[in-house]
């Protein structure tokens, strides 16, 4: 019996560095479609109460749109300005307003970016990317920022615990 359980902690020894080694695969939260339409539907109702018709496009960690609302008379150009605001916000991993001093670098003149407020990162746990919120057609990014954090607002306590 000595031996046996000898042998089981020597195989433990030889066994233990593999199970400790990173895995080869990764799970990857993404917010529920129910969560992104909260948050579009949410910057829509505080652009609303300001008088202000917009865009929202709530994306995924890497870009994708997952849900995408342009309130009744909001310009049609603003659907694609939100979208880009949303992919630049998860590409950075940051608010677009924080990057407005680089809209004229090279990286600021990449295809598909757009460097001006109205883009954020959703965070879980402020940390954790899980998606982007772009919001287009308030006259001016703060508005635009404003409606984004507030329709993110909805849903951040709930997600804050799902860590």
């Amino acid at each position: 019996m000595n031996k046996r359980l000898m042998a089981g902690l020597i195989a433990f020894c030889v066994a233990a560095p593999v199970l400790a080694e990173d895995p080869l695969t990764v799970p990857l939260k993404r917010l529920s479609l129910d969560a992104a339409t909260a948050v579009a539907q949410g910057a829509i109702a505080a652009c609303r109460e300001k008088g202000i018709q917009i865009a929202v496009t709530v994306v995924d960690r890497e870009g994708n749109v997952q849900v995408a609302l342009r309130d009744t008379i909001a310009a049609p150009i603003t659907l694609n300005i939100s979208r880009m605001k949303a992919f630049t916000a998860v590409n950075f991993n940051a608010a677009t307003s924080a990057m407005a001093a680089r809209a004229e670098s090279p990286i600021g003149r990449v295809e598909g970016l757009v460097m001006s407020a109205g883009g954020v990162p959703v965070l879980v746990g402020g940390a954790a990317l899980v998606a982007g919120v772009g919001v287009s057609g308030a006259p001016d990014g703060a508005d635009d920022e404003a409606c984004a954090l507030a329709g993110l607002a909805r849903i951040q306590d709930d997600l804050d615990m799902a860590l």
